[in-house]
């Protein structure tokens, strides 16, 4: 559920455009305003918006956002702007491009995407980039590591909410001989099983392995892989079974502490706004005994605090 709020008599699109035109213009920026406009409208009221900025005013509105904003509110609000596949196509890119991997965005973007997604995503990876998403995570992965993220970045699983009970038994127990029941472990099995189903038919399997063998299917993913190919199996684990929680944990590791990782917490916020960001507020204040909008507004300031609190519904 989305946690954006849109005015009860909405200006016409143009009259927003007149709007951020004016804030824009001159002297400055009233980011103030822009932040009024943009953060209470959905995906798409602010495709229209983009449309008719530039009939108005013959130029490109994220790119005018770009010239007038900076730090962290630059990026939110940027990112904010884009159609979420190009967001998360974005996102990827810069997670894989110049030395070294952001593996941990790589592995949420990838691992958490419905299959439709995924698809989407390719083509605007594509579409942006001239490169292929495939090639680009074989060059920078490698491993079982590699192998998880190709066949979960194909796209080909399954997205409809049938669940087959013994297939879900069966599965479960070739998991245990290929994990826990063995010295070693026969990644293989994992990646055909974790990469091959829909994230219900997943869910189905993973309570029957808790049923079966008396213990969550990622305390066994702990016990037998390590590194990025745990994380990327916890995250599919984690993700079909308890997005909300998921994803409440991970801004909660973006703030928790002295400092704080603000390309986790604009990512999160910005890809979640407008999807289960109501679920993921709830998980969060009943795992941490706080509230979201409460830890984000003592870990930010300024105009981009403002900004995400608008996005998490508390503006």
């Amino acid at each position: 559920m989305s946690t954006i709020t849109v005015p009860p008599v909405m200006p016409s699109v143009q009259q927003d455009c007149q709007a951020l035109h004016h804030a824009m213009k001159g002297f400055g920026c009233n980011e103030k305003h822009v932040i009024e406009i943009i953060g209470h409208r959905t995906t798409l009221q602010r495709r229209e918006l983009v449309a008719a900025y530039r009939g108005m005013y013959g130029e490109d509105l994220p790119h005018r956002l770009e010239k007038e904003l900076r730090g962290n509110l630059e990026k939110a609000v940027l990112l904010w702007m884009m159609e979420p596949a190009e967001r998360d196509a974005i996102i990827l890119r810069d997670a894989m491009k110049g030395v070294g991997t952001k593996d941990k965005a790589l592995i949420e973007i990838i691992c958490t995407r419905a299959p439709s997604q995924i698809h989407a995503i390719r083509h605007a990876y594509q579409a942006k980039y001239q490169r292929s998403l495939d090639r680009d995570i074989e060059s920078d992965t490698s491993g079982y590591y590699k192998k998880l993220l190709l066949a979960y970045a194909s796209g080909l699983r399954y997205e409809g909410p049938e669940v087959d009970m013994n297939l879900a038994h069966s599965e479960a127990k070739e998991l245990y001989k290929a994990g826990e029941a063995r010295l070693g472990t026969d990644e293989s099995t994992f990646i055909r099983i974790f990469s091959t189903r829909s994230a219900t038919q997943l869910n189905a399997t993973f309570q029957a392995y808790k049923h079966l063998y008396k213990r969550d299917i990622d305390k066994a993913i702990k016990r037998e892989a390590s590194g990025d190919f745990e994380d990327a199996l916890r995250t599919i684990a984690k993700s079909v079974s308890h997005p909300d929680k998921y994803f409440a944990k991970a801004l909660y590791k973006s703030m928790k502490g002295i400092g704080t990782d603000d390309a986790t917490l604009i990512r999160v916020i910005v890809t979640r706004a407008e999807f289960d960001m109501h679920y993921i507020k709830a998980a969060f204040a009943s795992k941490y005994k706080k509230s979201l909008e409460s830890m984000v507004a003592s870990d930010t300031s300024g105009h981009y605090k403002h900004f995400l609190l608008t996005l998490i519904g508390s503006h």
